[in-house]
């Protein structure tokens, strides 16, 4: 026979979850049922024996252990006390409010707390009592425990699985293992982690990102020919290069740098790391020494090199020519031609 009441910004779907929260508290425990009224936030499709409920409101309802009977339509005798707590709180509450201003609703949800407590306590007229010793009495010893924690409220959405074996939730992108690839999934989300649901199972999570655009990949997700590109990093790359010989290093780091993105760049050296092991550390670096002697060479190009046996052949490098020092002893082309005037 208790009332509790609340303002609320919207009957959406967060604040109608948020005042059934608040509402179990107040009380200090959950009605073994709760019969709403057909709003769209509770109830998705009304029917008079199998009602849609939302999917939200559901998982709320199994987290406090408690059943959602909705009123049947155009069944006012179903929430006949509902209506008469309704009446009696326009007439205390809203009643003795409606000329004051408030500029938040916290400010508004005091107010109407104080004026609730004088409602509940109000003596019957012709009971013994008032709504809150009542309450004491009756209705709380049937109420079951609040469980020990909170309900987390969650969105829910239906998504399907991109070629890329990601779900765009929230404008972030969410991996999910590549077997699900153009299958339908379901993404609830709450305000700190991201769960994927397939055919009723949780199939993954992952932590909540605010970041737009982005993407969050668990490896374990990806098929193997990715998981073996992804093991790669521009900086494993360079190290086994330079185990090689410092010319394939040169190489490698040429290939990184003039790349337009570093994984491109990897994903090219991966190329000398099959040639690495098709003809061995020694004719690799060998041809790369090759190679460093003009530019434009890639790893097609060694891989060609190494094929028709280039690598065995003797690079004739070309010798520097040694800069000409100017000084008075020395004597120039044309100290001769001089000579040769005088003699004829």
């Amino acid at each position: 026979m208790s009332t509790y009441v609340e303002a609320c910004w919207s009957q959406e779907i967060e604040s109608w979850i948020a005042a059934h929260i608040r509402a179990f508290e107040f009380f200090g425990g959950v009605p073994e049922l709760v019969i709403p009224d057909n709003l769209k936030s509770a109830v998705i499709k009304a029917h008079r024996h199998e009602p849609e409920l939302n999917q939200r409101y559901h998982q709320m309802a199994r987290h406090y252990r408690t059943s959602i009977l909705p009123a049947r339509p155009r069944k006012p005798r179903d929430k006949a006390k509902v209506e008469k707590g309704v009446q009696l709180v326009e007439t205390w509450i809203v009643a003795a409010l409606r000329k004051q201003t408030f500029f938040t609703l916290t400010e508004l949800n005091l107010a109407i707390g104080k004026l609730l407590q004088t409602l509940n306590d109000k003596p019957f007229k012709r009971l013994e009592g008032s709504r809150s010793s009542w309450f004491e009495s009756v209705e709380r010893p049937a109420l079951r425990p609040l469980p020990e924690t909170r309900f987390e409220d969650a969105r829910w959405s239906k998504i399907r699985v991109g070629n890329d074996y990601h779900v765009n939730v929230g404008g972030h992108f969410y991996s999910v293992p590549y077997t699900l690839v153009g299958e339908e999934v379901e993404a609830r989300e709450t305000s700190t982690t991201v769960e994927i649901i397939f055919k009723g199972n949780r199939i993954t999570s992952h932590k909540r990102s605010r970041q737009k655009g982005k993407s969050t990949t668990q490896n374990d997700h990806r098929p193997d020919s990715h998981r073996f590109y992804n093991d790669w990093t521009p900086e494993r790359i360079l190290t086994w290069a330079r185990r090689v010989g410092p010319a394939t290093a040169h190489l490698a780091q040429t290939i990184i740098d003039r790349s337009s993105h570093p994984q491109i760049g990897v994903r090219a050296c991966l190329g000398l790391l099959s040639l690495h092991k098709e003809f061995g550390p020694e004719r690799l670096e060998s041809a790369c020494k090759r190679a460093a002697t003009s530019t434009g060479w890639t790893v097609s190009n060694i891989r060609s090199l190494l094929k028709n046996g280039l690598d065995f052949q003797t690079v004739q490098l070309a010798l520097p020519r040694p800069p000409v020092v100017l000084h008075e002893n020395v004597r120039g082309a044309d100290y001769f031609h001089q000579e040769d005037d005088q003699t004829c």
